[in-house]
């Protein structure tokens, strides 16, 4: 059979763009002589749509859109991601997650999301009610095994430490022998994070080869709040190999033939590059989903600010980017010119816009307060503050997003200013641990110098005092993003940190402040997840509890 593998790039509640998207690309599918176009999860809505879910008017206008979409398709069926009403009134949650198979104007089938994931950024069983069976339907001479997202990843054969599910959908779609699936399918808006496209292809590749089945995967691309969605759709034949794939992090629709022969499998791309693409896309559509063309960044002339310039440029186009140098009593020519040229060599537009005078003048007019007590961080992140005024400042006179610059690192022991550096409405590389932002920018430096070679060789500093340098107050970055690491995405307690090799009194103070510092991320821009535990969304901590394991 021929089908359309139809990956897109939705915008939570815009059904009337998405729906045309859809229409468009099935309308492509059918010239092209195919039998069958698949589509995302929750493809008409977006995903993930949360608590508009809540909605009675959004609801409506979603089967307004999925009601026009199924009676006007002609000549080609579609399985298409669609939220679909619970029948039973008295009990459970309203609403099904649901893949709907049409054709011709009528519903064909419907199946139910059976597992709903609740860790790390999803809370479906908030809203879903799970399917309590897997069945299969037959369609043009196949017999397709329908899934959506999670219900693939329950595999007991699989690597995973722990099951979440009691049930496997994939092991009962083929539990009957009359009823066993001759095409399995799966629908998806499975977010991206480093390392997990080829983790989820090898997935792939063993339940093909257990079942004996080829399998199309069909995922969501784009940006939307903190999440990524890579894309990347698969279609494999029953021993796992490559017949088709989808790009990575953009619209497309591929077409495949079931009885094809394996095509030669795509190329690994590196992960530095992937990473970089995805917080590309990622920054793109955050800027433009929310209605923003243009962004502006203070340009400090350190590597944070340097990257996210190159992202932000690559993201919008130069001649929507400005950036701002704003230097201080202590900041250093160096960083000056620094900032300058990347700029010339970005095509962005660049300002400089001193703070000096006001800084004295916040002094002058707090020292009768202060009186002779000596300057201390105060007086630091008093100029952090004034930069971040003046840069809010310039996002609502001329309409800019701002985008605010700190990594992980920082984010994670606090090491930024709350009204300061933290002002923006995205925080670009949040996600990214220091040692991966010097890789990036390295990686972007590979065939040209784009970033100045002085922004990446000279040590890191904030330049809020004299002769200040991050590790006056930080371990080095390689140990503290190890650290970090090993305490935030694998879950190692004090102890088992300890021996790893890493000093006691240096784990004590990064655990205390990660642990201190709650407050400060809860009140962060929102940051593009690239991680296995972002903070944001993924990460639910309380900000005042009093719990403490640093020894």
């Amino acid at each position: 059979m021929k089908i359309a593998l139809i990956q897109t790039n939705p915008i939570i509640g815009d059904f009337a763009r998405n729906q045309a998207t859809i229409a468009a690309r099935i309308e492509e599918a059918r010239v092209a002589g195919c039998e069958l176009a698949i589509l995302p999860e929750l493809a008409l809505s977006g995903y993930p749509p949360l608590d508009l879910l809540e909605r009675p008017a959004f609801l409506a206008d979603h089967q307004r859109a999925l009601a026009e979409l199924t009676t006007t398709t002609r000549g080609i069926g579609v399985i298409c991601g669609a939220i679909t009403p619970h029948r039973d009134l008295a009990t459970g949650k309203p609403l099904h997650n649901s893949a709907i198979l049409f054709a011709d104007g009528e519903i064909l089938f419907t199946a139910h999301k059976r597992l709903l994931p609740t860790y790390d950024v999803f809370d479906e069983s908030r809203y879903f009610e799970p399917a309590r069976e897997s069945t299969t339907f037959p369609f043009r001479g196949l017999r397709l095994g329908i899934t959506i997202c999670e219900d693939l990843w329950n595999d007991p054969d699989l690597f995973f430490p722990r099951r979440l599910y009691g049930c496997d959908p994939i092991a009962d779609l083929f539990a009957d022998p009359a009823g066993r699936p001759e095409l399995l399918i799966n629908i998806a808006a499975s977010p991206f994070q480093m390392g997990k496209p080829k983790l989820r292809q090898t997935i792939f590749e063993n339940i093909c080869r257990k079942y004996q089945v080829p399998l199309l995967y069909v995922n969501q691309s784009g940006g939307q709040d903190s999440l990524l969605f890579d894309g990347n759709s698969l279609a494999l034949d029953q021993e796992g190999n490559e017949i088709g794939h989808g790009a990575a992090f953009g619209e497309e629709m591929i077409i495949i033939d079931t009885t094809a022969a394996p095509c030669q499998p795509t190329p690994q791309v590196d992960e530095t590059g992937t990473l970089l693409t995805a917080l590309t896309m990622g920054t793109r559509d955050y800027v433009h989903k929310c209605g923003f063309k243009k962004g502006v960044l203070g340009l400090s002339g350190g590597i944070d600010s340097a990257l996210t310039a190159v992202i932000t440029a690559r993201a919008l186009g130069p001649e929507n980017v400005l950036g701002v140098a704003l230097p201080s009593p202590y900041t250093s020519q160096a960083s000056i010119d620094d900032a300058r040229q990347l700029a010339v060599t970005l095509g962005i537009d660049f300002e400089i816009v001193p703070i000096s005078g006001v800084f004295a003048a916040h002094k002058e007019t707090l020292g009768p307060l202060f009186g002779d007590r000596p300057e201390d961080v105060t007086e630091q992140n008093i100029q952090a503050r004034i930069r971040g005024n003046l840069l809010m400042a310039l996002s609502n006179k001329f309409g800019h997003l701002l985008l605010s610059t700190g990594n992980k690192s920082e984010m994670a022991v606090g090491y930024c200013t709350l009204y300061g550096d933290m002002s923006g409405g995205l925080a670009v590389i949040s996600d990214v641990p220091k040692g991966l932002v010097y890789e990036l920018a390295r990686h972007i430096n590979r065939e040209e110098e784009i970033i100045p070679w002085n922004t990446i060789d000279r040590a890191p500093s904030a330049e809020l005092a004299p002769d200040q340098l991050d590790q006056d107050d930080l371990p080095p970055y390689e140990i503290l993003d190890q650290i970090v690491f090993a305490y935030l995405e694998e879950h190692r307690s004090y102890d088992e940190i300890i021996e790893m090799g890493f000093a006691a009194n240096a784990v004590a103070d990064i655990i205390r402040r990660i642990r201190i510092n709650e407050y400060k991320r809860k009140q962060a821009p929102m940051g593009l997840k690239v991680t296995s535990k972002a903070f944001g969304l993924g990460r639910r901590y309380p900000t005042a509890h009093n719990y403490r394991e640093e020894g």
